[in-house]
C-alpha cells in the first residue's frame, strides 16, 4: 500500500486526488497540507512540520511558490515526489534538478495520457512537414488560470523545436504592424469561462493545414494522472521523472 500525502488538498484538484486515492487499489491518502480549511475524511495540516503520518509520495497540486516546502519536506522524509503545478520560474527548475539528486521528482507539464501522446505527435509531425509548414500554437484554459501561455503549449513548442534544433523562436501573440510572419512559433492564449484545457497544434503549409487537438472535460483526468505518476514513482531511485516513463 502506497501512502500519499497530497500537498493542496482543499483546493478542487487536491480532493480530486483525494476521491481517486478512495477508488485506486495499491494507494491511500493518509493526510493533506493546505492553508485552507475544509472538513476531509483525512487529516490536514497547515504546515508540512505537522505531519504525523509514514508518507511514500508526495503529490503537489498546490502551487509554486509552495515549492521550496514541498522538495524540503520530500528530501527530508526521503520520499519521492510528483510535482503537478505549474508557473515554475528557472530558479525553481533549478531547485527541482538539485533536489533529484536526493530524491525521485516526477514532473510534467500535463499529467493527461492524452496530452502525451499529442507531444509524441507533435514531434513527428514538426520532422515530417519541416519548414515548408507554419507552426502556431493555441491553448485555451479557464478565467481563473494565473499563469500564460500554459506550461503544455510550452512543451508542444519545444517539441515541434526539436525538429530544427530548437532554433525557431517562440512569439506569444502578435499585435499591431508586425509585417510579415517570420520563423517563430506562435504561441496563443485563451482564458475565459470554465474551460478546463484545450490545445490545438496548427501546421499551416501551402494551400494545405493539419491541426493536431486535444481537449480535457474534465480536471478528474489530471488527479488520475497524478495518481498513475505516483504509484509509478514510488520505491524509485533518485533522479526526475515524466509522463513518457509512466507511458513506457
Amino acid at each position: 500500500m502506497i501512502n500519499i500525502l497530497i500537498s493542496g488538498i482543499c483546493g478542487h484538484m487536491g480532493r480530486n486526488v483525494l476521491d481517486i486515492c478512495g477508488q485506486e487499489e495499491g494507494v491511500r491518502c493518509v493526510g493533506g497540507v493546505d492553508i485552507a480549511k475544509a472538513a476531509l475524511p483525512v487529516p490536514v495540516y497547515a504546515g508540512f512540520d505537522g505531519v504525523k503520518e509514514p508518507v511514500d509520495v508526495v503529490i503537489d497540486f498546490s502551487s509554486a511558490a509552495n515549492l521550496p516546502n514541498v522538495l524540503a519536506f520530500a528530501k527530508g522524509r526521503g520520499c519521492p515526489v510528483v510535482l503537478a503545478a505549474t508557473g515554475y520560474t528557472p530558479a525553481d527548475l533549478a531547485a527541482i534538478d538539485e533536489a533529484s539528486k536526493d530524491i525521485a521528482v516526477f514532473r510534467t507539464a500535463n499529467l493527461s495520457v492524452g496530452i502525451n501522446l499529442l507531444q509524441k505527435l507533435v514531434r513527428q509531425a514538426a520532422a515530417f512537414l519541416g519548414e515548408s509548414f507554419d507552426i502556431e500554437i493555441v491553448e485555451k484554459h479557464h478565467r481563473l488560470k494565473k499563469d500564460a501561455p500554459s506550461g503544455t503549449a510550452l512543451m508542444l513548442a519545444e517539441s515541434a523545436n526539436e525538429a530544427f534544433g530548437g532554433q525557431k523562436p517562440c512569439l506569444y501573440g502578435r499585435e499591431g504592424m508586425v509585417g510579415a510572419r517570420g520563423n517563430e512559433i506562435g504561441i496563443h492564449a485563451v482564458r475565459g469561462g470554465t474551460i478546463v484545457g484545450e490545445h490545438e497544434v496548427l501546421f499551416a503549409g501551402e494551400d494545405e493545414i493539419v491541426t493536431l487537438s486535444h481537449s480535457a472535460r474534465s480536471k478528474r483526468v489530471f488527479a488520475a494522472g497524478a495518481v498513475r505518476a505516483a504509484k509509478f514513482v514510488a520505491g524509485k531511485p533518485a533522479g526526475k521523472y515524466d509522463m513518457h516513463d509512466v507511458i513506457g
